[in-house]
């Protein structure tokens, strides 16, 4: 069977969903609620039979283009159960491609597709979800949309697309940062993510695009830097070759001169954020430049390292713990033939790399994250005893021993280099701009090359010296899997408990992926436990929220978009991870509005509504409140909040509402005084406790209370 490429007819929206306001459509033409890649002619029959013709619609459905819009919430409609309680309020950010085809014939690969930012905000107290969706409004976006007529046409070839209906040869808008593969909110703020430029600015509400936002460029802390050059004659000759390509990349093919990774780390222990950028000429050299930021809750830069590695790697995602950053190090090589044709415009510019599987071992780099940080020669890398890819990971941490060794575990889903092919990621086919699934469903016999999890272990002495490295599958389970997630709250420390999207094998056509299954792995017993979609249903990645009253590592909720391509539908599923494996681990499924249906999404982000207050009218700036001042006796508290000491695990959840609460204000002065000089402040407390909450305005306070406030002001100490 021949696929063509076409579109669907716009879907009417059912009766019983009113239409959310949509952004204005184009002026001359009727406006389209969808428009995708798809066959000309109908879609299978829901009943069809599991074969391969319906298994090729299927996936092809994931890859749907969207180009409707909401300017206002819409809210979802509860088709199962409903919301439970203890379930905390908040907002769920889901980003992924939105675009796949524009009106000119140009198909793009998913990876290249516009980023469509997709918000479910929930009212836990109401009970309801609203949905709001839009695109990012990159610099690519507004070049390649027509604002007048909503008209699409890509000018941006993107690292792994060649435009057809565009300017192919010779084009050298090569690095299109569509803000499409994660996002976050930090500091009250919300940014889309790429990988290989600059995060754009989102307002957290409206979702609409702020603008670009700079965080390495220009940031970078003066220090000595351990990683420079290591005066060889080879790293010599780098240089000279950096030289000659950095006008050509910069200048000529535009691109950024440092390439930000999408995945970035949050140090809740010390309430950091930590991103990672690398140089654009480094992609076509053999060797890794990687400069690490640490940045605190204003967005202060706390330090900046940069690190120099003798090495041609690319980094996806990478982990922390610590004392140490950590990076696998996926070899790659460049292609001579694949680089001419890139340059010319006759195939997509991933094509001038490669994997690179001459060793058998896969490099581990574990650099020091401070000062005081007793290391190794970071440059010479642990090599752990498998050849492995590293995708994604989820969970790093360190345990030291009495005597000073020091045991480091990381969780990751990782896969072979034998099934990871830049020109082949998604099964896209850049020459006929189709989705192949075959790609991504391998035959029976070969599941061991395709994603799954595991643990790799290392071992050092006191001084460093690497004592022992194994890699272990995390637990018992066989199917391929990828997108590991935990409780937040327990990042950093030993965790039992790990979640992934996974495969359930019953699709005889599909049996790998796309993903229809919930996997709960204990990582101390081994034991699986699952959750599976019904037929011709599909899932992304899940994000665990805890429970707002806290509670043990699997208190909580988890949160999944599922997709079902057989009715063109999208839910928002939620899981009771404690009952995964039961029949009653379905907490409610909440339903998209199918002429809002989107694409598969990439990463998402949940963020507390504690932690939003600085977007929302509050008690603050209801009173036109802007300063804050608070002094407390609690001298572990004070330190734990301003991240100069380590955060427990049973303060993280309180301590993380009370930095939510500060967001509110423009000046905040938190400081820890002795009990002595405190003695004031609890009687004030005291007496502002027998009145009812709110603010009371005295217009003659006695006396006694007016001396108490005098003595507070003044610091007076009382020893008693």
């Amino acid at each position: 069977m021949k696929a063509i490429s076409c579109h669907l007819l716009p879907i009417k929206p059912p009766t019983s969903t009113p239409l959310p306001r949509l952004l204005p459509p184009p002026t001359y033409t009727t406006p389209r609620a969808i428009s995708i890649t798809a066959p000309s002619i109908p879609a299978p029959d829901t009943n069809a039979s599991d074969d391969a013709v319906s298994a090729f619609w299927d996936y092809q459905f994931l890859f749907v283009s969207q180009r409707a819009e909401t300017a206002e919430p819409v809210p979802l409609r509860l088709v199962d159960s409903a919301l439970p309680l203890g379930f905390p309020s908040g907002t769920y950010y889901l980003t992924g491609p939105g675009l796949f085809s524009d009106d000119h014939g140009s198909t793009v690969h998913p990876l290249d597709g516009h980023g469509y930012l997709r918000s479910f905000r929930i009212d836990a107290a109401a009970g309801t979800i609203d949905f709001a969706a839009r695109y990012v409004e990159t610099e690519a976006q507004a070049e390649e949309r027509d604002r007048h007529t909503g008209e699409w046409r890509f000018t941006h070839r993107g690292p792994f697309s060649v435009l057809k209906g565009g300017n192919m040869v010779g084009n050298t808008k090569v690095m299109k940062n569509v803000a499409n593969t994660s996002v976050l909110r930090w500091g009250g703020r919300l940014f889309c993510l790429w990988e290989g430029g600059d995060p754009y600015e989102i307002e957290p509400r409206s979702l609409e695009t702020v603008g670009r936002f700079d965080l390495a460029a220009g940031r970078r802390i003066e220090a000595d830097d351990g990683g420079g050059d290591d005066g060889t004659v080879r790293a010599k000759l780098l240089d000279v070759a950096a030289r000659v390509l950095k006008p050509l990349l910069y200048g000529v093919f535009k691109m950024p001169p440092r390439r930000l990774l999408s995945h970035y780390k949050i140090d809740d222990k010390r309430n950091r954020l930590l991103i990672m950028s690398c140089n654009a000429e480094d992609m076509l050299l053999p060797r890794s430049n990687f400069t690490i930021f640490e940045y605190d809750s204003n967005f202060k830069l706390l330090q900046s390292q940069e690190f120099n590695i003798p090495d041609h790697l690319m980094i996806h995602d990478w982990a922390f713990t610590d004392s140490h950053y950590i990076l696998f190090g996926n070899r790659i090589k460049l292609d001579i033939a694949g680089s001419m044709t890139a340059l010319c415009g006759f195939s997509p510019m991933i094509s001038a790399l490669s994997v690179n599987p001459s060793k058998t071992t896969c490099p581990i780099y574990l650099l020091p994250r401070f000062e005081d940080t007793k290391s190794r020669d970071w440059r010479v890398p642990i090599e752990a005893p498998s050849q492995m890819w590293v995708l994604h990971t989820g969970n790093a941490f360190e345990e030291k021993y009495e005597n000073g060794d020091l045991h480091i575990q990381i969780q990751a889903s990782t896969c072979s280099y034998q099934w990871f092919n830049f020109q082949k990621m998604f099964g896209y086919d850049w020459r006929t701009g189709k989705l192949d699934p075959s790609m991504m469903n391998l035959k029976r016999g070969q599941e061991t090359l395709l994603p799954h999890l595991v643990n790799v272990s290392i071992k050092l002495d006191v001084d460093g010296n690497c004592q022992g490295c194994s890699v272990d599958n995390l637990a018992e389970w066989s199917k391929p899997t990828d997108f590991p997630v935990i409780n937040q709250e327990f990042s950093g420390g030993r965790n039992t408990y790990v979640y992934a999207a996974s495969s359930s094998g019953s699709r005889q056509a599909l049996p790998h992926f796309p993903f229809d299954t919930v996997v709960k792995m204990n990582t101390a017993t081994k034991a699986t436990h699952t959750w599976s979609t019904g037929r011709r249903r599909f899932i992304g990645e899940p994000v665990f929220i805890p429970k707002a009253s806290g509670g043990g590592e699997d208190d909580g909720f988890l949160l999944v978009v599922e997709y079902a391509v057989s009715t063109q539908r999208c839910y928002l599923v939620i899981l009771d991870p404690k009952l995964i494996g039961k029949r009653n681990a379905l907490v409610a499924r909440f339903e998209v509005p199918r002429h809002l249906n989107f694409p598969l999404g990439f990463h998402g982000f949940w963020a507390p509504t504690d932690l939003m207050l600085v977007s929302q009218p509050t008690f603050g700036h209801s009173l036109s409140m802007r300063k804050l001042e608070v002094e407390s006796d609690n001298f572990v508290g004070v330190t734990m909040i301003l991240g100069h000491f380590e955060t427990s695990i049973n303060c993280r959840s309180i301590v993380k509402r009370v930095r939510g609460l500060l967001l509110d204000f423009d000046f905040v002065a938190l400081q820890h005084v002795h009990r002595e000089r405190n003695f004031a402040a609890d009687f004030l407390s005291h007496y502002a406790y027998s009145y009812h909450r709110g603010v009371h305005e005295l217009g003659a306070p006695s006396s006694r209370l007016h001396s108490w406030m005098l003595h507070d002001r003044l610091g007076v100490a009382y020893i008693h």
